[in-house]
């Protein structure tokens, strides 16, 4: 079994199998790190899970590519052939499964031109990469886990001894917006608040309402940020 997954690519240049399994490992590895800076530096107004996903399993999908060409220009001409027809007949929304038909394009290309090895090896490497992303469900952040709203009826001077308080309940706290109202000493204030025991925020909105000052509070879940 191991000479024939050694010798397995009938291809006029046989693969390095050594050279395959790191080719695809790097990839894995370099799209994953360029996934996690996407993740932190990301501002704008549309994030998805998916896309982030996707920049994990294209590298190796693109090193596959790279693999089963290997100069030969029948075989590149076959393959950009194969993409149109997807492209054109085909409209995917979701990033990710575009990156499936992708996958498996190139594997089947690799069946096709006698480099078995190189598909085996390639879909065992997307396969658990993959896996690796539907089970850590990387890719998705919740920079905050409660939406905390009230009105405030003292000096916002006074505001400091709230927000201690508050810290006492959340590791991380922003003011998301303040709308001062006709009262000069009273305003309606929006928190973000990442918890630091989520499972206790009848605990937090119960001191919360007896807290000095405060009144009106209502509070929201903040769900994963998604693709809007």
């Amino acid at each position: 079994m191991n000479d024939w997954l050694h010798f397995g690519d009938t291809a006029p240049l046989p693969t390095d199998l050594p050279t395959l399994l790191m080719a695809l490992l790097l990839a894995f590895l370099c799209g994953q790190l360029l996934a996690w800076v996407y993740m932190f530096t990301h501002t704008g107004l549309s994030y998805s899970r998916t896309f982030v996903s996707s920049l994990i399993i294209i590298p190796i999908t693109v090193a596959l590519v790279m693999m089963v060409l290997d100069n030969n220009l029948v075989t590149a001409f076959s393959l950009l052939a194969v993409f149109a027809i997807v492209r054109f007949r085909n409209i995917l929304r979701d990033t990710l499964d575009t990156v499936y038909i992708l996958s498996l394009i190139v594997i089947g290309m690799a069946c096709g031109t006698q480099k078995f090895t190189t598909a085996i090896m390639g879909v065992g490497i997307a396969s658990l990469a993959l896996t690796y992303i539907w089970y850590t469900n990387f890719g998705s952040r919740q920079r905050y886990d409660l939406i905390l709203n009230l009105n405030w009826d003292q000096p916002l001077s006074h505001l400091r001894d709230f927000e201690d308080f508050l810290k006492r309940h959340a590791f991380r706290i922003k003011l998301a917006s303040q709308r001062s109202s006709d009262d000069i000493d009273s305003a309606h204030l929006s928190y973000r608040l990442l918890l630091r025991d989520p499972d206790r925020v009848d605990e937090l909105l119960d001191e919360v309402k007896h807290f000095d000052g405060v009144s009106q509070v209502s509070s929201l879940r903040a769900e994963d940020e998604s693709e809007v």
